[in-house]
């Protein structure tokens, strides 16, 4: 529902950077806008609402990368497409964060600053209403555009907007700020939105929206400012102690010590973890399937040396570095999914058996995974170069540039650079830019965006949902496997008519009678 009226309290936060400060005061409206400070605040709680990193690992559930082991946390209901529910967890039928965007817009011309810094934070707040715009238009379809504060009755009223609109609304959003924003930041500013997020931003729209060329160049220019690099480990990227690293161009930014702004991880970490895990978020048998062995091969490809019996042997070294498997140990435990005894066990709330561990695979950064501080990735560099790549691709534009800028991102993950006797012709070089968007992108919760793109979920969202292979796990972690088969979840069925957008909620639908439900629901 659009919130309507004058937010009466305004909290911002810093930590190393601005978002992690702790709320400092309260504002009035009759004392807002009377200078810089305040109207610094207002602008941070701008960013108060923009995105959620929980949201962001709970996303792949709604793909076939992963399952949520829990009815009642609402995500299952994504990934097997049972979205009949108005009150589904997760909704991002919302206008929170716009709004707070739109009243800023609407007032902080009133604050006597220099002109330059205003520019900059008009800057800022156009990009966090754009990013949110952006989501909607991608889950819903045609949605309602608002770019000034309503009254009750006026919200009561308003109507879908094609999402070709909204797209347009983004885009020339983006364009008009990228000369405003500055290139870094330093100090408490790290976190900032800066060109590079915006024109990363705008690549992925762009590419999102079939604009192939246009995001080709969107996605040079981030290139040609010079300021984002692969960061040297994959493994490490994620960690702590490496926030606002040289790929990272826009993150969400967490505290630890405030508990208004931490991020809640423990739903990766096994059950077993010691200070708790939940293993709400499991990874799927077809995820693990999708990542290539050392020597670049497909696990199909019968020359490339892949051993059923030895499945995670030799593999892309970025499946190990995303996901525990059965036999793994975790925080000091042996990771096992076939004991009855152990907290683990999969049958217990149908897990698949494996768990993810990107952003946690140091346990030791963490006192506590309910309340985590560490930032969670919006945009990398990698994205860029494998979107770059992916739209002269989908242009028939295969050139050593291309290859260049996948080999970027693959010769870091540890993996030989591409075949290119293999790999040649645009259904080739299709197939291989979206296995590896999948591999290095994965829990990143972009998989169910790609899926909706290439309009491929008829082929992988149904059907059977599979995990790891029975087996027995001794004391060591040594797996002896004692079946061919695979630990079944739950049958999946997807409706292309319908599913690849989300369904307006009945709530809304009862407040605001002028909108109507995407087909299908």
């Amino acid at each position: 529902m659009i919130m309507v009226g004058l937010l009466s309290v305004l909290t911002f936060s810093c930590k190393k950077d601005f978002l992690d400060r702790q709320p400092l005061t309260e504002y009035s409206e009759s004392t807002l806008w009377t200078g810089v400070n305040d109207a610094t605040a207002a602008c941070n709680a701008c960013y108060s609402g923009f995105e959620n990193g929980q949201w962001v690992v709970y996303m792949d559930v709604a793909s076939d990368n992963a399952h949520d082991a829990y009815p009642w946390e609402g995500w299952q209901q994504y990934g097997n497409m049972q979205l009949l529910s108005p009150n589904n967890s997760g909704t991002k039928y919302n206008f929170t964060t716009i709004t707070q965007c739109n009243w800023f817009l609407a007032n902080i011309d009133k604050t006597p600053m220099d002109a330059t810094l205003l520019t900059r934070m008009k800057g800022e707040v156009r990009f966090l209403r754009a990013y949110e715009y952006f989501v909607r238009s991608q889950l819903y379809g045609d949605f309602p555009l608002v770019t000034k504060m309503l009254t009750a009755e006026e919200a009561n009223v308003v109507e879908r907007t094609p999402k070709a609109q909204v797209v347009d609304f983004i885009l020339n959003e983006l364009d008009t700020i990228i000369p405003a924003l500055p290139k870094t930041y330093e100090g408490s500013d790290l976190g900032r939105i800066t060109q590079g997020a915006a024109l990363a931003l705008k690549a992925r729209v762009e590419l999102f929206n079939q604009k192939y060329a246009e995001s080709a160049a969107s996605c040079q220019k981030v290139m040609d400012l010079g300021v984002y690099s692969l960061f040297p480990n994959y493994q490490d990227l994620f960690r702590i102690t490496n926030e606002y690293n040289s790929e990272i161009i826009l993150d969400r930014g967490y505290l630890e010590t405030d508990p208004n702004l931490t991020v809640g991880l423990m739903v990766l970490a096994p059950e077993s973890t010691p200070g708790g895990g939940w293993s709400s978020v499991n990874i799927t048998q077809s995820l693990i399937d999708s990542y290539e062995m050392a020597n670049g091969k497909t696990i199909d490809d019968p020359t490339s040396g892949y051993n059923v019996d030895l499945p995670f042997v030799s593999r892309d070294p970025r499946l190990l570095q995303t996901v525990i498997i059965p036999g793994a140990q975790y925080a000091g435990i042996i990771f096992n999914p076939m004991d009855p005894n152990s907290l683990d066990y999969w049958p217990t709330y149908n897990y698949t058996g494996y768990v993810g561990q990107k952003y946690i695979h140091y346990k030791s950064d963490f006192s506590d995974l309910y309340k985590a501080g560490l930032n969670i990735p919006l945009i990398r560099y990698a994205e860029v170069l494998l979107t770059y790549a992916e739209a002269k691709i989908e242009l028939n534009q295969i050139d050593n540039t291309v290859y260049d800028a996948i080999d970027k991102v693959r010769l870091r993950a540890g993996l030989p650079a591409v075949d290119q006797s293999k790999y040649s012709t645009q259904d080739q070089m299709r197939t291989l830019i979206r296995r590896e968007r999948r591999v290095e992108l994965a829990m990143e919760g972009l998989r169910w965006y790609d899926i909706q793109r290439w309009k491929i979920g008829d082929q992988v969202m149904n059907g059977p949902v599979y995990g790891c292979r029975i087996s027995n796990i001794d004391a060591s972690g040594n797996v002896t496997y004692t079946s061919t088969s695979h630990v079944k979840i739950e049958d999946r069925v997807f409706d292309p008519a319908k599913n690849y957008l989300w369904p307006i909620p009945q709530g809304q639908m009862d407040l605001d009678k002028k909108l109507t439900q995407n087909p299908g629901y």
